[in-house]
């Protein structure tokens, strides 16, 4: 049973040509209608389905549209053409402290990311001691954020997002600045998620963490896929796109 179907999506972004940094050559160039623009599709009909209880991966190189597909599943974007559908609860984990108030303290945080994340504060409450048990941050949970480190903001991001206990966890990069032990912690729990027959979109340039999640992996190059299926297989694809592509 299919847990996403995303059906000829593409994503076009406006780039201009000529950079007005005052408010009044923006005035004049408004008067004068002298904005012009370069479009850039970001994505080019892009179709797949992901089956409940599957992690799948999505590769590539910088610019090849992932993170604006991630996105478009997580609805902080949407697409000039096609639909997506998602069944069930989604939690997103999009970019480091998103959702987060610098100013607030861990506590409060857990409690407005939470509800960002659908949970009511009675739901909060219960998972509150394993949120920060397992983010290891107990004894900083009166501590304002803008003093945490970005090791300290991912841990407690991402433990507020499993804890959210969602049917769908979208994935960009999580690992990136945790330390080691931190994202073995991580893996063992998406393993755990997966395992329980949750779905999971994991977008990430660590190919072997790509490998020992995801069964089946997408590539994406120039904003299309250009492969799909068995991930080490993508993964090899990939490999040999690194060495056709590199400069000379």
């Amino acid at each position: 049973m299919s847990a996403i179907i995303v059906e000829n999506v593409s994503k076009k972004f406006r780039i201009p040509h000529e950079k007005k940094t005052t408010v009044f050559q923006n005035i004049v160039g408004l008067i004068k209608r002298q904005f012009s623009y370069e479009e850039l599709w970001a994505l080019k009909d892009i179709s797949f389905e992901v089956n409940k209880g599957e992690a799948l991966g999505i590769i590539g190189r910088n610019g090849s549209g992932k993170s604006t597909l991630l996105k478009i599943l997580a609805r902080v974007l949407y697409p000039d053409r096609g639909s997506v559908s998602l069944d069930g609860k989604v939690a997103s984990f999009l970019e480091l402290g998103v959702g987060f108030q610098s100013e607030l303290t861990a506590k409060e945080n857990v409690y407005i990311y939470g509800s960002i994340l659908g949970l009511s504060r009675k739901q909060v409450n219960k998972v509150y001691d394993d949120i920060f048990g397992f983010a290891e941050l107990k004894k900083f949970e009166s501590m304002k954020l803008k003093n945490f480190s970005s090791g300290m903001y991912l841990r407690l991001a991402f433990s507020t997002a499993i804890h959210a206990a969602p049917d769908t966890l979208l994935i960009d990069e999580v690992f990136a600045v945790g330390d080691e032990a931190f994202q073995k912690k991580c893996r063992d729990k998406m393993n755990q998620f997966k395992a329980g027959g949750k779905t999971i979109i994991f977008v990430s340039h660590d190919l072997n963490t790509v490998r020992q999640l995801c069964q089946r992996t997408i590539l994406l190059h120039e904003g299309r896929i250009v492969s799909m299926g068995d991930t080490e297989n993508v993964i090899n694809q990939y490999r040999a796109l690194l060495q056709k592509t590199a400069p000379k």
